[in-house]
């Protein structure tokens, strides 16, 4: 790779890095947040959950626009409205302008990450090189959440609002650096095409039907029937966007894409390791601030090990990529993250962090292993004009998964009977259930890769 090749990737390295590390530091100011504001345990998971609704209902689109008006132009103009939003959010004096603040930084993720994916995989040549600007991507995204943690605590314990700031100021940096090295790209030929209006509003309509959906399964109290009703009005619009894509000219989201069965496996398996894993992350910072009456900045020293997977995605993934293929990698990955919440569950009220670090170190591995190679069994063998398309599927599941992850174990919270230590170990049942199921999908693609000898 060349020294521009290497400047373009870290800088889109750093891009997905702040878009993971803003997550995670989130996470664990939670409950500082909560004080603070006023807000109830309900309330402040609104926080998180209107940056995963917004991340997830416009994802299908930001993929489609980077691949229809220019990845460097949406990168660059989305990275710009994350600073600006972020930066609000640091600001905010009440639990409303925050929730408002962080669905817009979540929807300016949207058409950022698929936008800056695809630069990548239009940037590299599909092969060694790409697999391995790829998992160097994933290996820094992994990073941003697992350092996050650690970070988040810190700034925390000085003061919450640092973990808007300091997103700000390195989003700053990220946009300089961008203007410079990204190359301009080449005017998509849109010669007898229209953008699919239809197809757009039905998509994202549905997207953030079903996800607003799922995060209301976090509040049982509010009624089933207006749940229900949400539910169904996605699926309405789903079945509207498939109708309209069947008909347009130049759909916004080509159908025949799903005819991929490893893509489908791919996006299904980063649908329930997201949703495991954030679920997972929940719980345990929860259990630690609550149950153990640990600091924040406890906490993110606590949750240390996890980070692992920043040393590990980058160095001993591409190995392991290379010497047993993508699926085997992924499913390691979901069995040592199923070990991981197995030994979770024996938590009591005064369990050692000694005890706990087998769960912390397993997870990090199992990060390191899954997440690089699904990013690119997402993509690999898709043309280079849906590049964008690719990576908004995977993403828009990583996303869908967090919230279904979050919702889950927020609703069994809720509706768990017993102490509040019961109510977690039961909830630790949710990523446990879904890492396995992970490890399912996974080995179902690996028998009907499975060629038999001769």
């Amino acid at each position: 790779m060349t020294v521009r090749a290497w400047g373009v990737l870290i800088v889109l390295c750093g891009a997905i890095f702040l878009e993971g590390i803003d997550i995670a530091m989130l996470n664990v100011a939670l409950p500082t947040i909560r004080d603070d504001l006023g807000m109830s345990t309900g309330a402040v998971s609104w926080v998180m959950s209107a940056y995963v609704l917004a991340y997830a209902g416009f994802m299908l689109l930001g993929g489609r626009t980077a691949d229809l008006l220019g990845r460097r132009r949406m990168f660059l103009f989305w990275l710009t409205v994350f600073l600006v939003f972020s930066g609000l959010g640091g600001f905010a004096t009440e639990g409303w302008m925050l929730i408002v603040a962080r669905f817009v930084t979540g929807a300016s993720a949207a058409f950022m990450t698929p936008a800056g994916l695809s630069i990548i995989t239009t940037g590299f040549a599909e092969g060694p090189q790409r697999n391995r600007a790829l998992l160097f991507y994933a290996g820094t995204a992994a990073g941003g959440f697992s350092l996050g943690l650690v970070i988040g605590g810190l700034l925390t314990a000085i003061d919450w609002r640092l973990v808007f700031f300091v997103p700000v100021a390195l989003a700053a940096a990220i946009l300089l650096a961008a203007l410079t090295l990204i190359p301009r790209d080449d005017r998509p030929d849109r010669t007898g095409q229209s953008f699919d209006v239809m197809g757009a509003i039905s998509v994202t309509a549905s997207m953030l039907l079903l996800v607003y959906g799922v995060v209301r399964l976090e509040h049982p109290a509010h009624g089933w029937g207006w749940t229900v009703a949400v539910f169904a009005g996605g699926v309405v619009m789903l079945l509207v966007f498939v109708a309209a894509e069947r008909r347009a000219a130049t759909p916004l989201v080509r159908l025949g894409i799903l005819r991929s069965g490893a893509l489908v496996r791919a996006n299904l398996g980063a649908l329930l390791f997201a949703g495991s894993f954030f679920g997972f992350q929940f719980v345990a910072v929860f259990y630690l601030q609550e149950v153990r009456d640990w600091s924040t900045l406890q906490t993110s020293f606590a949750l240390l090990a996890v980070g692992a997977d920043a040393v590990l995605a980058p160095t001993v993934t591409p190995r392991l990529v290379e010497r047993f293929g993508n699926l085997r990698v992924i499913l390691g990955g979901m069995l040592l993250a199923a070990l991981a919440y197995a030994l979770f569950l024996s938590i009591e009220a005064d369990t050692t962090y000694l005890a706990m670090f087998p769960t912390m170190l397993l997870l990090g591995t199992a990060f390191a292993l899954a997440y690089g190679p699904l990013t690119i069994a997402a993509t690999d063998g898709i043309e280079e004009d849906e590049q964008g398309l690719a990576g908004g599927l995977l993403y828009t599941a990583f996303q869908f998964g967090a919230a279904l992850g979050l919702s889950a174990v927020t609703a069994v919270l809720a509706g768990a009977g017993g102490s509040e230590l019961d109510g977690f170990k039961t909830a630790l049942i949710v990523p446990l259930v879904g890492a396995l199921l992970g490890a399912v999908v996974t080995a179902f693609g690996l028998r009907r890769r499975q060629v038999p000898v001769k």
